[in-house]
C-alpha cells in the first residue's frame, strides 16, 4: 500500500496477521502448543535474557496471541499490546506494574461492579488502596491526588450507565500529577473511541465483550500508549530499575516507547500467569474482522430502543449519551462521534420489583451477566452484577434498584423493540 496508513475497517482485518510461513494458510492458525524448540543453546539463552524477541513458553508468549496483540495495538493506535485471560486479569496486571504496598489509585465512581469490587477488596490484599472520584466533578479527580497516588483510572464510556467520560480533561489532571492515566475502553472499542488520542498512556478491555462480539470467548488486552516517562520520577521501578531477574536490565532504558507493556509480561504474565488461550484469541481475532460493521449497527439499533424506551409511560428516565438533551451527549459528540455504543440503562417507575418483573418476561433479550454479544441482552445490575456493593455504591455507579441495563444486540431493531413492549406491559 505503499506510504498510505491503512484504515480502520482494513486494519481490523489485517493488523498483526500474515499468511502462516509454512503452510501459505491464511486464517491466523492456532498455535496449540505450551512450548517451542531453540535453534540452540545461545538462542535459548538470548530469549531468556530479553535479548531477542522470540517463544520460550505459551504462558508469556504465543504466536496466535501475538497477532490479536499486535491487531489492538493498532486500532487503539498504541505502541504494543499484551493479550491476557480476561478483563480483570489486564487490570491486575497493569496495577501489578505499577503499585507497590501503601500506594492509591484513583479510580472514578462510575465503572462496572466488577471492578469496583475488585479495587476496593481485592487489591486491599496487595496492599493497593483506591480513592474515588466523580467523573461528573472533574476536580474532584485533582483533589483526590496524593503523593501517594500512582495512576488515575476510568472507563471511557462507563458500565452500566452508559455515560461518557472526559478524558481530555482528566488526562490533563494525571499529566500535571505526573502519574498515568489508564482508560478502560470495553464498551466504546477503538472503533467509537480511541483513548490514546485523548491523553490515555494505558488502554485496557475486557476483550470478552465487543472486541470478540459473540459471547464465547473470555479474554482481555493491554495497550501501551508508549507515552509515559518511566524514568522521570523514580516512582516506578519495575520499569526504570535494574532488575536482578534480567541481568540488571532497566526495562524503559532497554524497550523505550513500548516498557510498560514488556513489563506486563516479562513481569506480571511470566509470575502471575494469567494468559490467554491460543483457542481464545483466534475466536477474538475472528470478531475483530467484523468490528466496525458490528459496532455501527450495534449503535444505530441502541439509538432507536432508547428513543423507544423514552416515550414510554413505564419508563421513568433513560441515559443513553446518543440521544439529543443526554446530560453526556455533548461529550459523546466529541469522544464517540460515531455513536455512543450498545449499553443503556433506564429506571422503571415501579422500581425494584419492576426490574426484576421486566427481566423475567423478555423472549428475544438474553437474562445474563455480560454485553457486546451478538444478542440483546438484559440484566437488572442491583440484584446481580452491582449486588455486592452498598446502597449508595450502587446508587453512585449508576446501579440504583430502579436500573434496567441493555446490551442492545444486533437482530432487526423493530423486534427488539416489539419484546421489550411486550414485557414492558407484562
Amino acid at each position: 500500500m505503499g506510504d498510505r496508513v491503512p484504515g480502520f475497517s482494513t486494519l481490523s482485518i489485517h493488523a498483526g496477521a500474515q499468511p502462516d510461513p509454512t503452510t501459505g494458510a491464511r486464517a491466523t492458525p492456532i498455535y496449540q502448543t505450551t512450548s517451542y524448540v531453540f535453534d540452540d543453546v545461545d538462542h535459548a539463552a538470548s530469549l531468556f535474557a530479553l535479548q531477542t524477541f522470540g517463544n520460550i513458553y505459551t504462558r508469556i508468549t504465543n504466536p496466535t496471541n501475538a497477532v490479536l496483540e499486535e491487531r489492538v495495538a493498532a486500532l487503539e493506535g498504541g505502541t504494543a499490546g499484551l493479550a491476557v485471560a480476561s478483563g480483570h486479569a489486564a487490570q491486575t496486571l497493569v496495577f501489578h506494574a505499577l503499585m507497590t504496598p501503601g500506594d492509591e489509585i484513583v479510580a472514578s465512581k462510575k465503572l462496572y461492579g466488577g471492578s469496583i469490587n475488585q479495587l476496593t477488596h481485592s487489591f486491599k490484599n496487595f496492599g493497593w488502596n483506591v480513592v474515588w472520584a466523580d467523573p461528573d466533578d472533574i476536580d474532584s479527580f485533582a483533589r483526590a491526588v496524593s503523593p501517594k497516588t500512582k495512576c488515575i483510572f476510568v472507563e471511557s464510556i462507563a458500565n452500566p450507565g452508559g455515560i461518557v467520560t472526559d478524558l481530555e480533561a482528566i488526562a490533563k489532571i494525571a499529566k500535571d500529577a505526573g502519574v498515568p492515566f489508564i482508560v478502560d475502553n470495553t464498551l466504546a472499542s477503538p472503533y467509537l473511541c480511541r483513548p490514546i488520542e485523548f491523553g490515555a498512556d494505558i488502554v485496557v478491555h475486557s476483550a470478552t465483550k465487543f472486541l470478540g462480539g459473540h459471547g464465547n470467548s473470555i479474554g482481555g488486552v493491554i495497550v501501551d500508549g508508549g507515552s509515559f516517562d518511566w524514568s522521570a520520577s523514580g516512582r516506578y521501578p519495575m520499569l526504570s530499575e535494574p532488575r536482578p531477574e534480567y541481568a540488571g536490565i532497566k526495562l524503559h532504558e532497554t524497550f523505550g516507547n513500548f516498557a510498560f507493556a514488556i513489563a506486563c509480561r516479562v513481569l506480571g504474565l511470566r509470575d502471575l500467569g494469567p494468559a490467554l488461550s491460543p483457542f481464545n484469541a483466534f475466536l477474538i481475532l475472528t470478531g475483530i474482522e467484523t468490528l466496525p460493521l458490528r459496532m455501527q449497527r450495534h449503535c444505530d439499533n441502541a439509538l432507536k430502543v432508547a428513543e423507544f424506551l423514552q416515550n414510554h409511560p413505564a419508563v421513568a428516565w433513560v441515559s443513553y449519551a446518543g440521544l439529543p438533551g443526554d446530560k453526556y451527549r455533548s461529550l459523546a459528540q466529541k469522544y464517540c462521534p460515531k455513536g455512543a455504543g450498545a449499553v443503556m440503562t433506564f429506571g422503571l417507575k415501579g422500581g425494584y420489583d419492576a426490574g426484576i418483573a421486566l427481566v423475567s418476561n423478555v423472549q428475544l433479550f438474553s437474562h445474563l451477566a455480560n454485553i457486546g454479544d451478538t444478542r440483546s441482552l438484559i440484566i437488572h445490575p442491583a440484584s446481580t452484577t452491582h449486588r455486592q456493593l452498598t446502597d449508595e455504591q450502587k446508587i453512585a455507579a449508576g446501579a440504583g434498584p430502579d436500573v434496567v441495563r441493555l446490551s442492545v444486540g444486533l437482530e432487526d431493531a423493530e423486534d427488539i423493540i416489539a419484546d421489550l413492549e411486550q414485557a414492558l406491559k407484562a
